[in-house]
């Protein structure tokens, strides 16, 4: 028991001492941010808790107390601040830093994800844009008729007013003129209708019975019990579907007031800008922001130029071929020529699909009426006609300035019967024309303005392809 008091003397002693030796080792790694000296391994404990070996190390620098061995990176040299993380060893194995997240990512992939959102945003406006026309349709439908009419009947005004008269007297002198002529073509069109309504039923059913024979002596081997089949069905068919066609009916009266109101609004659409175009216009670029102002105003001009060129053109040919295939119609003994030849015309303001409708509608008719060898002759006609007024007439008359590529043309009108109905299918075109025009004009622009703001010296900016 007399040993023990020493012994206890002995271990404090010594505890004590560890104690001042790990306090000297703080402040040594303190100072100079190292687990040890220079090639001292750090202690079994790690470099957070070296050994006494590295303990003695870190406190002089080369393995004594007080020892005059410079310590790596210690006080002046290099001292880092309390809290950061120290150098690995020289005996660690050397670890790759990892890029950036945006160098890693491949440039194709970033380029079409930048293109993406973009498009993303352009389709999110475009499909506001579209539900916002959708419900105005009737509006815009009529705005636009308006601009075609105008394109048409401006260059009349521009002359009447360069003969000395007033500006308002040109316009509602050109504006009645027009409309009294749409109106006669609509009432004789109507007339002729009526006026032979009996007779074409009387030849309607002649055409029926010449058809059922023709089929009955055919080589397709239909006999009269499969015709009398089909004729019942149909009967059957509109007997139990009574109530959906009184329904179109009632809707057929709704789409007759609103195409009353699209024809008045069309109206005084075409006054007002026959009489006051320039200042719309003037009132349009003000709504542009500054900087594209410049672009927008010579844009302006050129997509008029377009549309009225586009106009005049469609309404020549539109003409010939009216007067050409109702001439052919006529000489076939065709009944209903003029109306006919005043369907066609208004066909052809839908490229592509409007004569192939009017021609088809003519083909019926001489087919129902006259029999199978005057239809043929009335298709062909049809064919000869849309020939030459495609590959003769519209690249003389409409010229290279509103050239649009057929594949676009069909597109074209298909979408835009698909969003507006008939209307849209006339519109589509000249919209389209129109565009191609100023996006041309504006890659010029661009092109030109690169060009007079490069600094000297600088390569040339290539063109627009």
């Amino acid at each position: 028991m007399s040993k023990v008091p020493g012994w206890l003397g002995r271990l404090g002693a010594g505890l004590t001492r560890m104690g001042r030796l790990l306090e000297e080792r703080r402040r040594a790694e303190s100072e100079s941010g190292e687990p040890g000296g220079p090639g001292v391994p750090a202690g079994p404990g790690g470099p957070g808790f070296p050994g006494a070996a590295g303990a003695a190390a870190g406190a002089g620098g080369t393995g004594a107390p007080g020892g005059s061995g410079e310590s790596n990176g210690s006080g002046e040299n290099g001292a880092q601040a309390p809290g950061s993380v120290p150098a690995p060893p020289a005996y660690a194995p050397a670890v790759a830093a990892r890029p950036d997240p945006v160098d890693a990512i491949p440039w194709g992939i970033r380029v079409a994800a930048e293109a993406g959102w973009r498009l993303l945003v352009l389709a999110g406006a475009l499909w506001v844009l579209m539900k916002a026309i959708s419900n105005v349709q009737l509006v815009v439908l009529a705005f636009v008729a308006a601009l075609l009419i105008t394109a048409l009947l401006q260059p009349t005004v521009a002359r009447l007013t360069r003969w000395g008269l007033p500006r308002g007297l040109a316009t509602a002198v050109t504006a009645i003129t027009g409309f009294v002529i749409m109106g006669l073509v609509g009432w004789f069109v109507v007339w002729q209708v009526l006026d032979n309504l009996g007779d074409i039923s009387d030849r309607l059913r002649d055409g029926i019975d010449e058809l059922k024979r023709w089929l009955l002596n055919s080589p397709f081997h239909v006999t009269e019990q499969q015709i009398n089949d089909i004729a019942k069905n149909l009967s059957d068919t509109i007997g139990t579907n009574t109530e959906e066609i009184t329904t179109a009916g009632l809707q057929g009266v709704t789409v007759l007031v609103e195409v009353i109101t699209g024809i008045l609004l069309t109206m005084f659409s075409t006054l007002f800008l026959l009489y006051d175009g320039k200042k719309v216009w003037s009132w349009v670029l003000k709504l542009v922001p500054a900087q594209a102002r410049p672009g927008v105003a010579g844009a302006g001009p050129r997509a008029w130029r377009t549309l009225t060129a586009y106009v005049r053109g469609t309404l020549i040919v539109a003409l010939i071929d009216a007067v050409f295939i109702g001439l052919g119609i006529y000489f076939l003994d065709v009944p209903l020529a003029v109306p006919l030849g005043v369907l066609i015309f208004l066909f052809a303001f839908i490229p592509l699909v409007g004569a192939v409708i009017s021609g088809a509608l003519a083909v019926i008719v001489g087919l129902v009426t006259q029999g199978v060898f005057t239809a043929l002759m009335v298709l062909v006609v049809v064919l000869a006609v849309q020939q030459i007024e495609g590959h003769v007439l519209q690249p003389f008359i409409l010229g290279r300035a509103v050239r649009v590529h057929p594949l676009a043309v069909v597109l074209t009108v298909a979408a835009g019967g698909l969003i507006a109905g008939i209307g849209g299918a006339v519109v589509a075109v000249p919209l389209v024309a129109v565009t191609n025009t100023v996006v041309g004009y504006l890659r010029a622009f661009s092109y030109e303005q690169a060009l007079r703001h490069a600094p000297p010296g600088e390569p040339q900016v290539a063109p627009p392809v």
